[in-house]
């Protein structure tokens, strides 16, 4: 869907200041809703409207060009002529370019430029997830890239005429910048034109808001005079523009350091969550007692965007972008939680948990949450202390339970869940020692997933680790799926490497699968020998592998042995689904052996080191020396060669 494409005038002179006035007129919500996106994000809402409607009504002097006008001439036009249209997109592309680079003193003027608004705060109604994503990839790139993309995709100007407008505004490279917009284009698809004429960016459908109150009554009492500056210096700047000075007199402080306020922030409804197709935290409804606490809210918001200004610890998981959100966050919390009032916020790609434990003791815990779904968006951590954690469910999950992985043949205990979806405290797994390993046990409701459970692993990281199981391969039967570690022989798996999600702990992991990816028998009666390939993958992306060896003689919780690890790798996942690996063991009879094994592709296996050997088959196991150190690698029924992962330092 394109919103209008410029249109070739009649051969003539300079166009007419009428003519311009007309088709101004015509297309004036398209240009607002082009200089709003072409604004940076930055300058808040409030003054990212103002400007977009004041670059505007400016355009109708500076769609007039002159003999020195940088615009350029249609090629199927006259040669001193050019397009109103076109003329007024320079105009206003021109006039937005400059704010990209930072507040400017000439960008200021002596006398406010109409439109001019006081006392009031105005900002485009909130969209959805979608939306909001787009906004923040469009504030990740120059503005010249911003303007490419805009009037390819919101304009239907096709590369020539894209070019002309940027030349005609100045840019430098519109080459360059016609380039950096491929990948905006393509991550946003077919419907980027649907999303930019959405509400979301919509300049001229408009919410209003008082400014703060507190701070105009303040003014008022310094006089006419200095109110009359106030409002207009401090009403159309200080207000919207975020990192100003923090008021000394009580003045709530995010009326100085966020482009938003609490009215702003989007609640879901209640029901949202099963009349929808995406179950993540945008169907979560906004829970809690203190919703409608304004002050707190406002700090929250505060503390989001100046965590540094406003004395607010600030937390981050691992590849967590720290600034504030782009457009209001949705609000999914606020309430009291063990005498500490948390805030929990949602801006389409990362939690933020705002906490007050006290006067002065306040924090913020801020984590990637990119594509969740109904398992990892299922609870989020809300408080954690002395060894245990409360948890703020989804609204899908019907019944909660807690477990021992430790334990697997002990049934896992009902767990209380207040109305507002807060649990009674969940141990944690501990930092240190291996004397229990508690994760919840979660069922969806029957609306989402019939006899859907699954469990979650809390690690200190405001969403707990979703657990998975893929269980050994079958004869001739298609690879195996990961599944739920709920039924036995996955949690028998897990049980054998439970003590190692110590290691994960704050780390940003949103899921670790236990592969069972090769069985063999054992020489010397040592029974039999199990390969689990153990995933844990980041919610950034890449992703962790620790090999074990388990056998039959091993007691119920013993901890499998580690025989290789490997950093940021595809192995063990759908986009490395064939894995080898080799250990030295010993058998219950004292005697050293090698042994190797491959997952359901594997054909042959070669050995290199200690022990020089090749056999056909997924497996083997050789007599070695003590202690043997050796390589292995793999022919795959493809024909291909697969090195083997690499042993631990």
């Amino acid at each position: 869907m394109h919103l209008r494409s410029p249109r070739r005038p009649a051969r003539g002179a300079r166009p007419p200041v009428l003519e311009v006035e007309s088709v101004l007129v015509e297309q004036y919500g398209d240009l607002v809703r082009l200089a709003h996106l072409l604004l940076p994000a930055a300058l808040g809402r409030h003054r990212r409207v103002v400007l977009a409607h004041s670059l505007v009504q400016r355009a109708l002097t500076g769609a007039r060009p002159g003999p020195g006008a940088r615009v350029p001439h249609p090629r199927t036009e006259r040669p001193g002529g050019v397009p109103v249209e076109q003329a007024l997109l320079v105009a206003v592309v021109r006039g937005a370019l400059p704010y990209d680079h930072g507040p400017r003193r000439h960008l200021i003027p002596l006398l406010p430029r109409l439109p001019l608004v006081v006392g009031l705060r105005l900002f485009p109604r909130s969209g959805g997830a979608d939306e909001l994503a787009l906004a923040q990839r469009l504030s990740g790139v120059p503005a010249a890239c911003r303007a490419a993309f805009l009037l390819r995709s919101m304009h239907g100007l096709d590369d020539e005429a894209v070019q002309e407008v940027l030349a005609g505004a100045g840019v430098p490279d519109p080459d360059a910048a016609l380039r950096a917009a491929d990948p905006l284009g393509e991550s946003a698809g077919p419907v980027a034109a649907a999303l930019l004429a959405s509400p979301e960016f919509n300049a001229c459908a408009l919410q209003a808001s008082p400014t703060d109150l507190l701070r105009r009554r303040r003014r008022v009492r310094l006089g006419l005079a200095a109110a009359a500056v106030c409002s207009i210096a401090g009403a159309g700047l200080a207000v919207t523009l975020p990192g100003g000075p923090a008021p000394s007199d009580g003045t709530p402080a995010y009326a100085v350091r966020a482009a938003y306020g609490p009215a702003d922030l989007p609640r879901t409804g209640d029901t949202v969550w099963d009349n929808t197709s995406r179950v993540d935290f945008t169907a979560w409804p906004a829970r809690g007692s203190r919703l409608h606490d304004e002050a707190l809210l406002g700090r929250a918001l505060s503390a989001w965007a100046r965590p540094a200004r406003t004395g607010t610890r600030l937390t981050l998981t691992p590849g967590t972008r720290p600034d504030a959100p782009v457009t209001a966050p949705r609000l999914l919390y606020a309430g009291e939680v063990d005498g500490t009032a948390v805030v929990l916020l949602y801006d389409g790609e990362r939690l933020a948990r705002y906490d007050e434990s006290g006067p002065g003791r306040t924090s913020l815990s801020v984590a990637g949450v990119d594509e969740a779904d109904v398992t990892s968006a299922a609870a989020v951590t809300l408080t954690a202390s002395q060894g245990s954690a409360r948890y703020l469910l989804a609204p899908w999950v019907a019944e909660a339970q807690t477990r021992d992985l430790l334990r697997p043949d002990v049934l896992a205990r009902p767990l209380a869940v207040a109305k507002d979806g807060v649990t009674a405290p969940v141990p944690e797994v501990p930092a240190g020692g291996c004397a229990s390993r508690p994760v919840l046990q979660l069922r969806s409701s029957e609306r989402i997933a019939e006899h859907h459970a699954f469990l979650l692993a809390g690690l200190g990281d405001l969403s707990p680790v979703h657990l998975t199981y893929t269980p050994l391969p079958g004869h001739g039967n298609p690879p195996r799926q990961p599944r739920e570690a709920t039924g036995g022989p996955a949690l028998v798996a897990w049980a054998h490497q439970a003590c190692g999600l110590t290691s994960l702990r704050g780390a940003g992991v949103r899921a670790v699968n236990a592969w069972d990816f090769a069985e063999q028998d054992l020489p010397d009666g040592g029974g039999q020998a199990v390969w689990t390939c153990a995933r844990a993958d980041s919610w950034r992306g890449p992703g962790d592998v620790t090999v074990g060896l388990r056998t039959s003689r091993d007691a119920p919780a013993e901890q499998m042995r580690t025989v290789a690890r490997a950093r940021s790798t595809a192995a063990c996942s759908r986009f490395g689904q064939h894995v080898v690996a080799a250990a030295g063991w010993r058998s219950p009879r004292g005697h050293w052996f090698v042994l190797a094994a491959g997952s359901r592709a594997v054909t042959a296996l070669r050995l290199t080191g200690d022990v020089t050997a090749a056999r056909d088959g997924r497996t083997l196991a050789l007599p070695a020396p003590e202690r043997p150190h050796v390589a292995v690698r793999a022919r795959l029924a493809t024909g291909q060669d697969l090195d083997g992962l690499n042993q631990p330092g």
